[in-house]
């Protein structure tokens, strides 16, 4: 997936979840943040930004927050493309993973849960999850970065439907290139480590991927080791 009207930016601070103080050609000015959680390893004063600029007058913020260099790294920070960049990976056959896909289908519901793909396959229906993934370190990534009630209710509706007799998967796209393992945050959330190994374990597939990220475009890269392994 791809972006417009691309320019950078220096973070500055963070009022609220939902914007951010940012040098803009030389200039402060309020960017809407495409990602409303903590980010706290992310946005340090001085950070060096990618902004997509907004043209629109009626708009309230001057530019979005996509994206953010760790050091040389630039990682990904838009919530919003890891489901554009996983729809692009399942219409080009997702690797095979899943069969011949013969339809792909964004946000179908199932149950009480509303997931991120639908696949329509010779073997029959998926239903997919996709979470994104801006945690990092020492290349381990780690899903989630605060507690997610929603993410545990989504994994059980998973198995759920996975015990019913069709396929499931849950899809962690890491939003940076290079990691080597994907490991749930038992530190900071361990039901949802829990839940996720219970639904591996219910035949729901479990998969990482890294993604190829440039400043203007983000598109899934490799699949990554994922270890479920419990941690205190």
């Amino acid at each position: 997936m791809r972006y417009d009207k691309i320019a950078g930016g220096i973070f500055l601070s963070r009022p609220n979840r939902f914007i951010a103080k940012v040098m803009m050609d030389g200039k402060e000015v309020t960017a809407h943040v495409k990602n409303t959680g903590r980010c706290r390893e992310l946005l340090a004063a001085g950070a060096r930004l990618v902004l997509e600029r907004s043209d629109n007058p009626l708009r309230k913020t001057a530019a979005s927050v996509i994206g953010v260099y760790k050091g040389d790294r630039l990682v990904n920070m838009d919530s919003q493309a890891p489901n554009l960049a996983a729809f692009e990976w399942a219409q080009a056959g997702a690797d095979g993973l899943f069969g011949k896909i013969l339809e792909v289908k964004r946000e179908k519901t199932y149950g009480n849960s509303r997931f991120d793909l639908y696949l329509r396959t010779e073997e029959g229906p998926w239903f997919v999850e996709v979470k994104g993934v801006t945690l990092f370190a020492d290349g381990v990534a780690r899903f989630p970065d605060a507690p997610t009630a929603r993410g545990v209710k989504h994994l059980e509706e998973l198995a759920s439907c996975r015990r019913a007799g069709n396929g499931a998967a849950v899809l962690f796209v890491i939003q940076t290139e290079g990691m080597d393992l994907f490991r749930p945050n038992w530190e900071t959330h361990a039901e949802f480590g829990q839940a996720l190994l219970r639904a591996q374990q219910a035949g729901v597939k479990v998969l990482a991927y890294d993604c190829l990220v440039r400043e203007d475009e983000m598109v899934l890269n490799r699949p990554v080791l994922v270890d479920l392994t419990e941690r205190a």
